[in-house]
């Protein structure tokens, strides 16, 4: 065996990425995560009070509208159907998201038909707004003032830390809105939660004699890897460059956790739309389990927060000034050899479980091709659009 490859991280980038190697070639697989568990932010553990599987860096579901991921992933462990319902607190009323027919009939205390709710938001948009060039004008083209102020405003300025104004249009390339009363949040045809939780998919995936996980330790750019055929790194780009050309920058999410008997708040995600409260949402866990009874629950209020060199990089804000820093860093990792990049962190891009591992089949396939062919190795997992 002369292949030797090793993988910087072990989220589901790193775990597909190492369980497809295994399988397509003759390989030793080294996996370093430094932290003292794996799974990145997908992973989950039983609370040690209640026995409920939390999500421990924020809530997961998983949803996709390609079944041959959905397959790849029940491949692993059991999957169980769940329907994510998320409700927003503003000025005092609870409402249903994402705005649909029941959010408008409700807000505005109207009992629209379908056409009839499409016809009035339609009057309510700012059509004097023709080429949207931030968030909230976009928002304002699609939906109007009064359902801006109250659900999108408060809550994207407590979210990415700025006025709205500030961020680009291209974050909501549109707002979703439903003229009926559908309150499934997702829309794809696959939907669920995994009954062992996402670390124990995870924990089958690299579960094999040529892969070895190796937990509390760090990867460094200064460090020999020479023993290695390959390395993949899934981890912040910017560090892998010891930020030789500044920080990217991210959004991160603090927690405070609480206990109570029974139920909290009567399902697993409330938003909390207004400026002056000043965590986001609350999540409580028990909801994403509806098949486990438990006599107590868990929740967290979630903060966001600016990222320090401490934490846990969460969302990419890929500002202009972000985008001017990530050309920089993506060319002199094209002028490296014997190291690719790929995962949301890699590549600097947010991204849902089901497009994280599908990108990873995709770059593992390509890799091998590559590898058997002579062909140049892929450096990026994506091709990137600044």
């Amino acid at each position: 065996m002369s292949l030797h490859f090793l993988i910087v991280g072990s989220g589901f980038s790193g775990a597909v990425l190492a369980n497809q190697l295994t399988q397509a070639l003759d390989c030793k697989v080294d996996i370093w995560d430094e932290r003292p568990h794996a799974g990145g932010n997908c992973h989950t553990e039983r609370d040690e009070q209640t026995g409920i599987m939390v999500h421990q860096y924020g809530p997961h579901i998983f949803n996709t509208d390609k079944k041959e991921i959905w397959d790849y992933v029940n491949s692993f462990g059991e999957f169980k159907h769940y329907v994510h319902r998320v409700k927003a607190l503003s000025k005092g009323a609870i409402y249903s998201l994402p705005v649909s027919l029941f959010t408008i009939n409700q807000f505005f205390g109207k009992t629209f038909t379908p056409a009839e709710a499409k016809e009035f938001l339609q009057g309510l948009a700012d059509k004097t707004i023709i080429d949207p060039q931030n968030f909230e004008e976009q928002a304002l083209h699609f939906i109007g003032r009064e359902l801006y102020d109250a659900f999108f405003y408060g809550y994207t300025k407590k979210q990415w830390g700025c006025e709205p104004t500030e961020l680009p249009a291209s974050i909501i390339k549109r707002i979703p809105v439903r003229f009926n009363y559908d309150d499934n949040y997702h829309t794809n045809e696959y939907t669920g939660i995994p009954v062992d939780g996402y670390s124990a998919i995870m924990q089958k995936m690299i579960d094999h004699p040529s892969i070895s996980l190796t937990l509390n330790k760090k990867f460094t750019a200064g460090m020999d890897t020479s023993q290695y055929t390959h390395v993949f790194y899934t981890g912040p780009l910017d560090a892998y460059f010891e930020f030789e050309y500044g920080r990217l920058g991210y959004r991160t999410v603090t927690f405070e956790k609480f206990y109570a008997e029974g139920d909290h708040q009567g399902l697993s995600q409330m938003n909390y739309c207004d400026e002056e409260v000043p965590y986001t949402r609350v999540v409580e866990h028990k909801h994403f389990t509806p098949w486990e009874k438990h006599q107590k629950t868990v929740y967290f209020k979630e903060f966001s927060k600016e990222t320090g060199p401490a934490d846990e990089p969460y969302y990419p804000k890929r500002l202009q000034h972000d985008k001017g820093i990530l050309k920089q860093y993506r060319a002199k990792a094209e002028s490296l050899s014997g190291v690719s990049f790929l995962g949301r962190l890699a590549t600097y891009r947010y991204m849902d479980m089901h497009h994280v591992i599908g990108e990873a089949l995709s770059f593992a396939e390509n890799f091998v091709k590559a590898l058997k062919t002579g062909q140049p190795i892929p450096v990026f997992s994506n091709t990137e659009e600044l």
